[in-house]
């Protein structure tokens, strides 16, 4: 292997960043392989520890590589990239990459919106909605906690959403009830993941999130969904195209 550049206004760090990089791209490393340790790459790269350490950790906090406690370093499956220039459904966006959505339910009930919820869905005082909690899941791995929040005068019956993973949210409205989502206003802002959501997310507490706002509207323009989600940083990804 060809040494580093010592005398290089690069890093040494970051060109040791540069050849692990490269070999994930060539695909010598898999997602979910195990990379060479760092006493491993010391001697490989001749470097120091603090130097191949850097480099682990920034691609573990991009998202490149990830970490289990006594066991090593691994590979990290890449991230799900979605547009924000239109419209989309998260099931939908998995189907066309190949993976199979799946979400599982953790509770249907009839709450009091918070006044959050009660401007997002433009609620008179005495309005009561409808609370779904669920984790939505590619190929089985959980990527989103998310809650759901619509009128109680749209969802007639409560039981209708517990066969949401069997087919989308919106499938479902639209078959059960007629109500079709046609456009979604979202905001995002970084957060990071809480103990409860660690859990169901099966990632750990203090990793990077996006907290998700989303209000969906039907085709009278009404809104008929109020969406908070945390989303899993590390295997997901937002863009937009300028022009």
């Amino acid at each position: 292997m060809k040494p580093l550049d010592q005398g290089s206004i690069i890093p040494l760090y970051y060109q040791v960043k540069q050849r692990l990089d490269a070999r994930i791209k060539s695909g010598e490393w898999k997602p979910g392989d195990k990379i060479d340790s760092e006493n491993q790459l010391m001697t490989v790269f001749n470097v120091s520890r603090n130097t191949a350490k850097k480099a682990i950790e920034e691609m573990v906090q991009e998202g490149t590589l990830y970490r289990i406690q006594g066991k090593g370093t691994f590979v990290s499956h890449p991230k799900f990239e979605q547009s924000l220039g239109g419209f989309y459904s998260f099931s939908q966006v998995l189907r066309e990459k190949g993976f199979n959505p799946t979400d599982i339910v953790l509770e249907v009930k009839d709450v009091v919106p918070s006044a959050a919820v009660r401007a997002g869905l433009q609620l008179s005082p005495d309005e009561k909605v409808v609370r779904m909690k669920r984790i939505r899941c590619a190929d089985g791995e959980p990527i989103i906690l998310e809650s759901s929040y619509m009128p109680k005068s749209v969802v007639l019956d409560n039981s209708d959403l517990f066969k949401v993973g069997a087919t989308s949210l919106y499938d479902l409205l639209a078959s059960r009830y007629g109500v079709t989502i046609i456009r979604a206003k979202e905001a995002f802002e970084p957060v990071l993941i809480r103990e409860d959501e660690s859990i169901h997310l099966k990632t750990e507490v203090g990793k990077p999130a996006l907290l998700l706002e989303r209000t969906a509207y039907d085709t009278d323009d009404r809104p008929v969904e109020f969406c908070i989600s945390i989303v899993r940083g590390d295997r997901c990804r937002f863009y937009t195209d300028l022009v």
